[in-house]
């Protein structure tokens, strides 16, 4: 029971860490005598990256362009591991390590598929690979739920390719909503998703071998 509860306290310090890192990231961004934009530097701008600014392809997620934006994407991060917290409470670092492959999937998925797209912001994307991948971890573990989830994403995703985002989410945030990153994000959720279910067949495979 002291295990459990250990391990889903670890989960919470991780989403915190990520939460406070992205709050970060804005408090700096805020116009400031002090500061330069900070977007000048860690913005995914696909220009920038190919003349070798490769870190953008990571940090650009971690970035958002108002408060609306940035409270949103933490909003819809906690929820997402609040819903899927059985998948990561006995191994925070595969949460962890999932947050980092999105980060660059996304990131490369945005470079090599949709060149037009010159600059790029927030945790969208991400969150939408996020929450495939524990849609998926949940039909793997027999949870009819998952199948109403990924289904639901993935209409949700297909709508906005054809129709675009909500006009009002469009003002909120003060930019358009690039629908692109939740096709790149649901890709990358489902490839992450299938990779990790691999590696785990493979590990069980070799320990009875």
């Amino acid at each position: 029971m002291q295990t459990h509860k250990t391990h889903t306290v670890r989960l919470y310090h991780l989403v915190v860490v990520i939460s406070l890192i992205c709050i970060g990231l804005f408090a700096v961004e805020v116009p400031s005598p002090a500061f330069l934009p900070i977007d000048q530097y860690f913005s995914y701008q696909y220009d920038a990256i190919a003349h070798g600014q490769i870190w953008r392809l990571i940090t650009g997620n971690l970035l958002h362009t108002n408060i609306w934006h940035l409270l949103m994407n933490l909003a819809g991060f906690w929820v997402i591991i609040f819903l899927y917290e059985v998948h990561f409470k006995r191994n925070p670092g595969k949460l962890m390590l999932l947050f980092v492959s999105l980060c660059l999937l996304e990131g490369m998925g945005l470079y090599l598929f949709y060149p037009n797209l010159k600059a790029y912001v927030g945790l969208s994307g991400l969150l939408h690979g996020l929450f495939v991948f524990g849609a998926i971890m949940d039909i793997r573990k027999g949870y009819r739920s998952g199948y109403l989830l990924l289904v639901g994403v993935i209409l949700k995703v297909a709508y906005e390719q054809y129709f675009g985002a909500s006009h009002s989410i469009t003002h909120l945030i003060n930019a358009r909503v690039a629908t692109e990153s939740h096709l790149v994000g649901l890709v990358s959720g489902i490839m992450c998703a299938i990779f990790w279910s691999m590696l785990v067949k493979r590990l069980k495979y070799n320990k009875l071998s």
